[in-house]
Formats: structure tokens, C-alpha cells, sequence
């Protein structure tokens, strides 16, 4: 019965809308904001106070300051940006959850003015006439990796289903059991086989596929052999699978293309990822594929896209494909992805400034050393009862690429006592640059190798707001 008498107590004090609206506080917001965005933040605050009333909150003061702190965090939820910068230590390189891979920092300013002015997107300069996004890049593109043409996409489902689309409508595709994927949000190889009108053709065994299954399904209906890069999963054990130069070898046989969805994709090789070495696109292209797709906001470093890759007589008639209108890239992800592969044209210097391939190939001996240095600075701002401690770990590449890759990287445990993992986890999120980490072993830990130099004051700032 008290509960029930403080909640009535609680509710009968909450005032109106039009009274909080009145306080001089809230009235200077709305200087800065819409009315209709102020009214909805009071609203939401009022709203908040009678839920806690109703589920028996204990009694607090309905005091000015109460309310209009209240309306004052309502209203920074309306008004701040719902796609926010994150500080990512989770140790996942390329978190698909978080944007997948950053983008080079020194092709900011070039992003900067394709973005806030006018450019040459689909005008030819030389010509002085109309031309098309689809030639920036297809010099560039076939320099790194050997193709006679090129066209890039919004992603590389979208490079999928435009190839098949082109190449296989209403014919048959011949395709291994054991590479019949699903990617992230279950879309899956098959799915998108069937929405090119491409007919899927399946071989072998979930585990074993041999080059006599891929011979033996050749027939007047078939149209394309296509290999996909298992990239998000390995079978392992006794398995048996036909490589790139194989098929090619069987498609020249029967006079068929041969296609390889490459996934993640990859332009140069990547050292010390303790697995098998993943194969790049000029690889491919050299082994004789026809058509090759891949990412590219993956192991390549760059925007969000879907790049194809291979012979100008299967390629250009993609271009003409009524799809690709609906498939096609906008001037950012050009801008970005042209200054992301200008930079593999010197191998050294992608590898070190690429921020993905320079995370991945980060030794465990610089991962520590950061560590260290990090510990120094932090614990000179922090108060004692934030406790911070380095220890060992593994990062995982993500973003379905090389899932048996385990990178030996350094950890950051966060302890702050009176406060669980849960409680660290969700207060790191809340920060003004929300930190996500990650909690084993009922420790919530920060893994240093996918967190970036420019990180570090957000980070600082999301530990001193543990105690607010």
C-alpha cells in the first residue's frame, strides 16, 4: 500500500507540459531547437517520470532542476546524430557492426571537396561533354590487378547479381555444394542466384567436389561455372575442392566463362596471419578468370562496394545492363575509393597506412608497447578507483574474412569497483563517443590493436565518465 501511495503521490505531482515549457531553461532551447522537437522532449521526460512512477519508484523531489535535467537529456537524444562515431575495441578489424574497415585519413580532404562542390562525375573534361562515373576508376582498377576492364557497384552482392544477371539469365550456373554461402543478414548465394534469373546448378558434396562433378554437369544449358570464396567459414578435414586454374582449364574445355566471387577480396599479400594465405585478385585474373567480384570496404580498406573485374568482352556488356542504373555507385564512394587505391600502387605504403591492413599486420610487440604507453597517460587522469591492466588476447579479422586467422594482440581490462562488467559495458556505451569493448571471463576488456591513435582522448573521456 505505500508503494501504491507514493506512486498516486508521484502522478498527481508531474505537471503539464505547458508548465515545464514555461521554465526559463527550457525556454532557451528554444532559441536553439524546433518548438515541436522541445514539446516532444518534455513529453518524453514526463513520460519517463510516470513510467518510474508507476513501477513503484521510490519517492524523489519533482524539484525545477529535477525536470529540466530530465527534459535537457530527452532533448540531446532528439538532437544529436543517430549515426555517431564509435571507438571500436573489440578486437574485430573489420566489424561489419561498426562500419566495417576506416577509411584512409589522408584522403579526407579530396572527400571534402567532391562532397561540398561540384565535380566531374559524369562529364568527360577532355571532350567537353556528357560522360560516365563508370570510367573514373576502370584504368586504375585494371592497373592493380591485370583485368582488361572494370565496373564497380554498390556492394558485392550487387556485383554478383549483376554478373550473373548478364552472363546466365535463364541458363544454368554450376557451383560446389560446399561453397554455397550465406553472408551477413542471411542473404545467401542461392537467394541471389535466383533474383539474376540465373538457374543454380549444384556439384559435389558439402565437403568434397571434384573436377569430373563440374564436367559431368556441363549440358547445352549451362552458361557459367562460378567458384566462391568461402570466406566467412572453413570446412576442414577430408575435403577436396577444384582451384582457380581448374576451373579455368574445364571452362576452356566446354568454351565456358568461369567466375569467382571472391567475398572479402585482397590486392596484396597479407604476412603473419597464422593461416593460409589468402588469395588476391590478380591471382585470379593471372590463373585466367573471366570474371572475378569483391568487396570493397573489406580487406581492401576502402568504401562500401561491390567491384568485377576481368575479360572486356563479359564486362562490357554489364555496363549496358538495364541493373546497373539501380546498382550504381555515388561521387563519395568513387572519391574514397580512388584515394584508397592509388595508394596500392606502393605496396609499402599501404600496408602502413591503410588502417585495416596496417591493424591486421600489427605485431603483438608494438601492441604491448602501446599498451604500456597508453597505461602511463591514462592512469595520470583517472582517479584510483578506476583500475586498468594490460593482458593477453586474440583479435579476429571479421567481416567474413579468414575465420581461422587468430592475431595475438593485448587487452585492456577495466575495473572500476562497485560497478560489474554489464554496468561498464553499458556506461562505456553511453559515452559522448560511445567506446564498445567486449566482456570474457567477467572482465569488460578493450581490445588495443583495433583501437586507433585518435581514439585515445574519446576513450580517456568515456573512463572519466565511469564514476559521473
Amino acid at each position: 500500500m505505500k508503494v501504491e501511495s507514493n506512486s498516486m503521490s508521484l502522478l498527481k505531482n508531474i505537471p503539464k507540459v505547458d508548465k515545464v515549457l514555461a521554465m526559463p531553461r527550457v525556454q532557451e532551447a528554444l532559441d536553439r531547437h524546433p518548438r515541436p522537437v522541445v514539446l516532444r522532449a518534455i513529453r518524453e521526460a514526463l513520460d519517463g517520470l510516470r513510467g518510474e512512477a508507476k513501477n513503484g519508484a521510490a519517492a524523489f523531489p519533482l524539484s525545477e532542476e529535477l525536470l529540466v535535467a530530465r527534459f535537457q537529456a530527452e532533448l540531446a537524444v532528439l538532437t544529436s546524430a543517430h549515426l555517431k562515431r564509435v571507438v571500436n575495441g573489440t578486437g574485430v578489424v573489420i566489424h561489419t557492426n561498426l562500419g566495417r574497415s576506416p577509411l584512409l585519413p589522408s584522403i579526407e580532404k579530396s572527400l571534402s571537396d567532391i562532397a561540398f562542390g561540384y565535380s566531374n562525375l559524369e562529364y568527360d573534361l577532355a571532350k567537353g561533354a556528357r560522360g560516365s562515373r563508370h570510367s573514373h576508376l576502370e584504368g586504375l582498377l585494371c592497373e592493380l590487378t591485370g583485368a582488361e576492364a572494370a565496373l564497380i557497384v554498390n556492394n558485392n552482392a550487387a556485383a554478383v547479381l549483376l554478373s550473373l544477371a548478364s552472363l546466365a539469365n535463364g541458363k544454368e550456373v554450376i557451383v560446389s555444394r560446399g561453397e554455397l554461402v550465406e553472408i551477413g543478414g542471411s542473404f545467401r548465394i542461392p537467394d541471389v542466384m535466383g533474383q539474376s534469373g540465373a538457374i543454380l546448378r549444384e556439384v559435389g558434396t558439402t565437403n568434397r567436389t571434384h573436377a569430373g562433378d563440374y564436367r559431368g554437369a556441363v549440358t547445352s544449358a549451362s552458361a557459367l561455372i562460378l567458384k566462391v570464396h568461402t570466406s566467412n567459414f572453413a570446412v576442414v578435414g577430408f575435403t577436396a575442392g577444384v582451384s582457380a586454374i581448374g576451373l579455368v582449364e574445364i571452362g576452356q574445355e566446354f568454351a565456358l566463362p568461369v567466375m569467382a566471387d571472391l567475398g572479402s577480396g585482397c590486392l596484396v599479400e597479407l604476412p603473419g596471419l597464422g593461416c593460409p594465405s589468402e588469395p588476391t585478385v590478380r591471382e585470379y585474373i593471372l590463373a585466367g578468370v573471366d570474371v572475378v567480384t569483391f568487396s570493397g570496404d573489406k580487406l581492401l580498406g576502402g568504401p562500401q562496394a561491390g567491384i568485377i573485374v576481368g575479360k572486356k568482352v563479359l564486362i562490357d556488356p554489364m555496363k549496358r545492363h538495364p541493373l546497373l542504373r539501380a546498382l550504381r555507385v555515388d561521387k563519395m564512394t568513387l572519391a574514397a575509393l580512388e584515394g584508397t587505391l592509388r595508394l596500392y600502387r606502393d605496396e609499402r605504403r599501404a600496408m602502413a597506412e591503410i588502417p585495416c591492413l596496417r591493424m591486421l599486420t600489427m605485431p603483438a610487440a608494438e601492441l604491448k608497447q602501446k599498451g604500456k604507453l597508453i597505461l602511463r597517460r591514462f592512469r595520470r587522469s583517472l582517479p584510483e578507483s578506476v583500475s586498468l591492466s594490460l593482458m593477453d588476447g586474440v583479435s579476429q579479422v571479421g567481416g567474413g574474412a579468414l575465420p581461422l586467422a587468430e592475431l595475438p594482440t593485448v587487452l585492456m581490462a577495466v575495473r572500476v569497483a562497485g560497478l560489474t562488467p554489464d554496468e561498464l559495458d553499458e556506461r562505456m556505451r553511453s559515452a559522448p563517443v560511445p567506446v564498445i569493448g567486449r566482456i570474457f571471463k567477467n572482465n569488460f576488456l578493450l581490445d588495443l590493436r583495433t583501437i586507433l591513435d585518435n581514439d585515445l582522448p574519446d576513450l580517456l573521456v568515456a573512463l572519466k565518465s565511469l564514476l559521473a
